[in-house]
C-alpha cells in the first residue's frame, strides 16, 4: 500500500491499470514506458531535427522540453528538484569565481542530492528500492559537478597543468543557461543517463560529433573510408535485443534466488558453505540483468537520436559506445577485481575517476570509494560495500603485483591463473555487494558473520604482507609501458583501455 501510495503521489496514474495487471510496481512501469516513448522520439530527432536541418537552439530547446516532461510523468512535482539542483549551481557557476566555482559547485550539488536522498528514506518506506526521483538527480549531479571542473580546467588553469584527458575535456567558455539544462535534462538521459561530457553532448547537438574516418593506431588518417555519417542502426538492433535478453532472465530468474535467502537461519543451517558459495553466486548473477536492461535501453536511446559515435574500428564498422554504461561479457568474465570495476557502471567510474580519484591529493582509492557511497545514497549497505570495496582493491592489487610475474611463463599457467583469478573474483563481487543489495546494517552483518568475515581478512592480510609499490612508481611504469607501445599495436588490441579519454571526436583515435 505504501509503494502504490508514493507512486500515485510522485507520477501520472495513467498506466495504472497495465501496473495491477502485470503485478508491477507503477513507477517501474512508468519508467519503462518513458524510456521507450523516448526511444521512438529519438528516431524522430535524428530524422527530422538533424543539425542539417535545424539550428542547436532548436535542437537544445527539444531535447529539454521532451526531458522535462518524462521526469514529470514519471515523478510528478518532485521533478522540480531538478531545476532547484541546477538553477543553484548555474548561478555559483556565473556569480561565483573561477578559483573556486567547481569546488562550491561539487558541495552544492552533492549537499543537495544527499538532502533529498535523506528525505526520501525517511518520509517513504526504508527500503523502498525502485525508481525514484533521486535516480536521475544522481546523473545530473554527475553532470554539474564534471561541468564545473571541466569549465575550470577550461578558463581557469593554464595548458601545461592539465592532463592530457583534462585537456581534451576542458570547457572554453562559459555555457548559457539553455545549453546548460539541455545537457543536464535532455530526453535522452532524463532518466537514466548515462552522464557524458558537455563538450560531447554539445558536439552532438551541434552536428561535429561525426569523424568518419579511421585513424591508424599511430595516430595517422587512414582515408579509404567515405566520409558519410554513420548508421547506428544495426548497434540499436543489438542493444536492445540484449535489453529483451536481460529482461527476460531478469522477470523469470530474480524471484527464483533472492540474495535475502543466504542470510535465512534455515538456509544457513542445513546447506554446505560451498552451496552457500554457489548460491551466493547465482542470486547475485540474477540481480544483474536489470542493470543491463536498463543501461543498454539508455544507450540505444542516445544512439537512435545520433549521440554516441566514437570513431570507427580497424574493419570500417562504426563504434557506437562512447557513452556506453557496460560490457557485459567482460563484466561476466573479469579475472580481476580492477577489470570488473572497469566495466561496470563505466560512465560513473569515469566520473570518479576525473572529478576524486586524479585530483585527491591523499588516499586517492579511499577518497574514491567514499565519495561513491555518498553519492550513490544513505542507506548504510552502500558505505558497507564501498569500505569493503577499498579493502579488496588494496588486496587485490598486492596479489596481482606479487602472485601474477610466476604464471606468466607458459601459455598453460596463464590459462590456469585466468581460471583462479575469474573465481576469486566472482566471490569477492558477490560478497562485497551483499549489503548493497540489503541496504540495512542488521542483515549484512548477519551475512557477514555466517562467512566469519573471512574475505575481509584475508585482504588485511595480503595487504600486511605483500608489498606493493607506491602510486607514483606505478603511474611511472604504466607510462613506460604505453611508451613501448606506441610503436604500434597488436591486431587484437582492445581499445577498452582508452575508455577514460572519451571526449571530443575530433580528439579521438580508435
Amino acid at each position: 500500500m505504501a509503494t502504490e501510495t508514493t507512486s500515485s503521489c510522485t507520477g501520472s496514474n495513467l498506466l495504472q491499470p497495465i501496473s495491477e495487471i502485470i503485478n508491477l510496481p507503477l513507477d517501474q512501469v512508468n519508467f519503462v514506458v518513458c524510456q521507450l516513448f523516448a526511444l521512438l522520439t529519438a528516431f524522430w530527432f535524428r530524422l527530422y531535427l538533424h543539425p542539417s536541418k535545424t539550428s542547436p537552439f532548436i535542437r537544445h530547446v527539444v531535447a529539454t522540453l521532451l526531458g522535462f516532461y518524462l521526469a514529470l510523468f514519471c515523478f510528478g512535482w518532485y521533478a522540480l528538484h531538478f531545476l532547484v539542483q541546477s538553477g543553484l549551481t548555474y548561478s555559483i557557476m556565473m556569480f561565483a569565481g573561477l578559483e573556486h566555482m567547481h569546488k562550491l559547485c561539487f558541495i552544492v550539488a552533492l549537499g543537495y542530492l544527499s538532502f533529498c536522498q535523506v528525505t526520501r528514506v525517511y518520509v517513504f518506506d526504508y527500503g523502498m528500492y525502485s525508481a525514484d526521483f533521486t535516480g536521475p538527480m544522481m546523473v545530473i549531479t554527475q553532470k554539474i559537478t564534471s561541468l564545473a571542473f571541466e569549465i575550470h580546467d577550461g578558463l581557469a588553469r593554464k595548458e601545461e597543468q592539465l592532463t592530457p584527458s583534462q585537456r581534451c575535456l576542458a570547457v572554453r567558455r562559459m555555457p548559457n543557461l539553455l545549453e546548460y539544462l539541455s545537457y543536464n535534462c535532455n530526453f535522452m538521459g532524463i532518466l537514466a543517463g548515462p552522464t557524458c561530457s558537455y563538450n560531447d553532448y554539445m558536439a552532438f547537438i551541434e552536428g561535429t560529433a561525426y569523424q568518419p574516418r579511421h585513424l591508424e593506431a599511430n595516430g595517422r588518417e587512414n582515408g579509404k573510408y567515405k566520409h558519410t555519417e554513420p548508421s547506428p542502426k544495426n548497434d540499436i538492433i543489438s542493444k536492445l535485443c540484449t535489453c529483451a535478453i536481460s529482461l527476460a532472465i531478469f522477470l523469470s530468474v530474480s524471484k527464483l534466488c533472492p540474495v535475502e535467502r543466504s542470510i535465512d537461519n534455515k538456509f544457513m543451517a542445513s546447506t554446505p558453505f560451498i552451496l552457500q558459495v554457489l548460491y551466493l553466486y547465482l542470486s547475485m548473477l540474477a540481480t544483474r540483468p536489470k542493470y543491463y536492461f536498463i543501461w543498454t535501453l539508455s544507450d540505444a536511446i542516445n544512439n537512435a537520436a545520433g549521440f554516441g559515435f566514437n570513431g570507427y574500428n580497424k574493419d570500417g564498422t562504426p563504434r557506437w559506445d562512447l557513452i556506453s554504461n557496460l560490457r557485459i561479457l567482460d563484466i561476466e568474465f573479469a579475472t580481476s577485481f580492477k577489470m570488473f570495476l572497469d566495466n561496470w557502471n563505466i560512465q560513473t567510474a569515469l566520473w570518479l575517476k576525473r572529478v576524486c580519484y586524479e585530483r585527491c591529493p591523499i588516499n586517492p582509492t579511499a577518497a574514491t570509494f567514499l565519495l561513491s557511497a555518498m553519492w550513490h545514497g544513505v542507506y548504510p549497505g552502500y558505505y558497507l560495500t564501498f569500505l569493503t570495496g577499498i579493502s579488496m582493491t588494496m588486496a587485490a592489487r598486492a596479489l596481482r603485483h606479487n602472485i601474477r610475474p610466476y604464471f606468466l611463463c607458459s601459455t598453460t599457467h596463464r590459462s590456469i591463473y585466468d581460471v583462479i583469478t575469474w573465481a576469486g573474483t566472482q566471490i569477492a563481487i558477490c560478497y562485497t555487494v551483499v549489503p548493497f543489495v540489503l541496504l540495512a546494517v542488521g542483515p549484512s552483518l548477519k551475512f557477514y558473520r555466517s562467512w566469519y568475515y573471512c574475505i575481509h581478512i584475508a585482504c588485511l592480510v595480503l595487504v600486511l604482507a605483500l608489498p606493493v609499490k607506491p602510486r607514483h612508481l606505478r603511474i611511472k611504469e604504466e607510462q613506460q609501458q604505453q611508451n613501448s607501445l606506441q610503436g604500434g599495436l597488436p591486431e587484437d588490441h582492445n581499445s577498452h583501455s582508452i575508455t577514460d579519454n572519451n571526449c571530443n571526436q575530433k580528439h579521438k583515435a580508435t
